[in-house]
């Protein structure tokens, strides 16, 4: 995603659902468990429940920024720390093509030829750490370029050229050389396991003067033949768009002129609007527009001439902007519990944009917590979104049935019942506090002697931004601070709590999310 380029195209369409929180005002206070007035729910359940099957779609696929990051040691340290808490399998990134990684070169004669330093030592660093590539195949390397770098603008800090080739034969040979270098590096066993997505956001990118569907049709067509020459086994897909765009056309396109398509992927982000989704003038909450876009694309895909292929939702998150209140803080807990619980069979893998804040896509971070996409914060501090996904990773491969629009109830293979519930509260920049939630559960079906433990993310638990808060928002914090705020950042160890007649009571604050295991 390029949010510089995405927030001048869409500024007029976007509704701003929060406000930016100035430089002094507390980040956590929004989440705040103050005493507030108190709502209830009973939910049942039924733990001898046959379920259904539950694969963790949610925490396979991380996105970054763009691929050189993956050369800095910040980067791999974050990569590990989420790998360790998260079922993390691929990573996907921005310009494998860009000058910046040096593929494509011209030599004295004005013939190219290939550079596969970088490129090696990027996946190679990968693969050591367990991850394997999501190739995005972009951007385009600015001697091949059919249109040279557009202004851009004073903010952005890391723009790729978007353009065409000027000539699709040297494009073949590069993108055929750089698929054909990997099989004969990694091996084909490898990098059949591996994912080929043809360019980023197409319906954003192309210069003035390329139809950006036709243009990209092409593009795709070219690519995806060039990949399958080297081997059929390699996976290839798009349209990689962005707010679900273009899907039926793409399936289409295939389809009638026998294109090969292994997979769909696209884009959303729960602050679009509906105008430019669904093109209506429809209020569609933030925690309810990333599956309602979900749910488009999977109709889309199943009313097609390829109704079997897989979805994957190769960038989703909160938001697109740098917004404080909402990515830095608990709030995205209850967001992405709810994501998983409304999306969960109408998508194979989701990749959350991103996982770490060693990101430069609107230049070098310049505080702590910014409103960053990642899940890491600079100096490897985790933010209340990894302690989320640590929290939700721990729920089992089985979900259960439940009426309930605020718990995903599941089971583990040893028979652990893993439930989610949470307390969702839109972000509010004024500090303002919403009501607290009390669930009332009943566990049919659960042994006498089952025990039960609780861990919570909250204003008060696995929240750094208190701590931050409490010692006045340094922009640089010592190396003393930065000690302080890794272990203020941790999740605490898990209540027991009591289980009387298979029956407890669940206190959530505000913004709260809660595991509670049951064994």
């Amino acid at each position: 995603m390029h949010a510089m380029m995405r927030f001048m195209l869409l500024l007029s369409a976007i509704p701003l659902f929060v406000t930016p929180v100035a430089r002094t005002q507390s980040l956590s206070s929004a989440s705040s468990p103050a005493a507030t007035p108190m709502r209830s729910e009973v939910i049942m359940v039924n733990a001898q429940d046959a379920g259904f099957p539950f694969p963790h779609f949610w925490e396979q696929m991380f996105g970054a920024g763009q691929s050189t990051l993956a050369l800095r040691e910040s980067y791999r340290t974050d990569l590990r720390a989420v790998k360790r808490v998260t079922d993390f399998r691929y990573v996907r990134f921005h310009d494998i093509f860009g000058d910046e990684v040096g593929i494509y070169n011209l030599g004295a004669d004005g013939k190219p030829y290939f550079n596969y330093s970088y490129v090696d030592q990027i996946y190679d660093g990968l693969l050591v750490d367990g991850v394997r590539p999501f190739v995005e195949l972009s951007f385009m390397p600015n001697a091949l370029a059919a249109k040279g770098m557009s202004t851009k603008p004073e903010s952005a800090w890391h723009e790729p050229n978007n353009s065409p080739p000027k000539d699709y034969t040297l494009w073949d040979n590069m993108v055929e050389a750089f698929v054909r270098h990997l099989v004969e590096r990694y091996g084909i066993d490898e990098v059949s396991q591996w994912y080929f997505e043809v360019w980023n956001e197409p319906d954003y990118g192309f210069p003035d003067g390329f139809p950006k569907q036709e243009t990209y049709f092409t593009l795709y067509d070219h690519t995806a033949q060039d990949v399958k020459k080297v081997d059929a086994r390699l996976r290839v897909g798009g349209p990689a768009t962005a707010n679900a765009n273009w899907v039926s056309a793409f399936l289409n396109h295939c389809h009638q002129n026998h294109v090969p398509v292994d997979f769909v992927s696209s884009h959303m982000y729960g602050d679009e609007s509906a105008q430019v989704v669904f093109n209506t003038k429809e209020d569609v909450p933030r925690n309810r527009m990333v599956c309602m876009a979900v749910a488009k694309v999977h109709g889309e895909i199943k009313a097609s001439p390829l109704p079997q292929l897989p979805f994957i939702l190769s960038e989703f998150n909160a938001s697109w902007m740098n917004v404080p209140e909402v990515l830095d803080t608990v709030y995205m807990g209850p967001w992405l519990a709810d994501t998983i619980r409304q999306c969960d069979g109408a998508v194979d893998m989701m990749s959350y944009w991103t996982f770490s804040d060693v990101f430069e896509e609107e230049g070098v971070v310049k505080k702590p917590f910014y409103g960053g996409f990642g899940l890491v914060a600079e100096d490897n501090i985790p933010k209340p979104a990894f302690n989320a996904f640590a929290l939700l990773h721990k729920l089992g491969d089985t979900r259960l049935k439940s009426d309930s629009d605020s718990a995903l109830v599941t089971r583990r293979k040893d028979g652990t019942l893993a439930i989610a519930l949470w307390n969702y509260a839109e972000p509010k920049a004024d500090g303002s506090s919403s009501v607290s939630k009390t669930v009332d559960l009943t566990l049919n079906g659960v042994s006498a002697h089952a025990k039960a433990y609780v861990s919570r993310l909250d204003a008060t638990h696995g929240n750094v931004l208190q701590a931050f808060d409490a010692m006045g928002q340094p922009s640089w914090p010592t190396q003393d601070q930065i000690a302080q705020l890794r272990k203020a950042a941790k999740l605490s160890p898990a209540e027991a709590v009591h289980l009387e007649n298979n029956h407890l009571k669940v206190e959530i604050p505000t913004q709260g999310l809660v595991l509670l295991e049951v064994r």
